[in-house]
């Protein structure tokens, strides 16, 4: 029964991720993934992975399985890998300055996919063309955090535990 009962949460994990992006998409740069992903991480620990592999499935089903796609597969485990090593945090502005400052640097990061297709050079002109968009999520990501990590912290934390 555990097992099925971890299965089920990752996939909803997964599901609330996708979907939550889909719900801000009309808003350039403003995005809950990346809070709720720290809060997952925070929350249930290694079943996160299992809700990454979710939302990265829909995501390349939802859009294709582009280079975008294979950003992906690196940026977002980045940021679970980086909650859990930073998990003794305990305020709200110490996960907003992380969830801005990932914001900030998020299209530096995906710019590493271009590497291998075009040299320094194009990866260093992606992101340096990126960067308004960057600051937008920064200051997004500041935001959401700033305001709901608390709330959904406590909310998540009221659920029974799969441990």
């Amino acid at each position: 029964m555990k097992k099925i009962f971890a299965l089920c949460l990752m996939a909803i994990m997964g599901v609330v991720l996708a979907a939550s992006k889909e719900a801000l998409a009309f808003l350039p740069n403003f995005e809950l993934v990346t809070l709720l992903l720290i809060l997952f991480t925070l929350c249930f620990g290694r079943y996160v992975i299992g809700a990454l592999g979710v939302f990265l499935l829909l995501e390349g089903l939802l859009y294709g399985f582009g280079l975008w796609w294979a950003m992906y597969l690196y940026v977002w485990p980045l940021l679970a890998g980086l909650a859990w090593l930073f998990r003794w945090m305990d305020k709200a502005w110490q996960w907003a300055l992380l969830a801005g400052g990932y914001g900030l640097c998020f299209g530096s990061l995906c710019a590493l996919a271009y590497l291998p297709l075009g040299g320094a050079s194009m990866a260093l002109a992606w992101a340096i063309a990126g960067l308004p968009f960057d600051f937008i999520h920064a200051g997004a990501n500041f935001l959401l955090a700033l305001v709901l990590y608390r709330p959904l912290r406590t909310a998540l934390d009221r659920l029974p535990s799969i441990t």
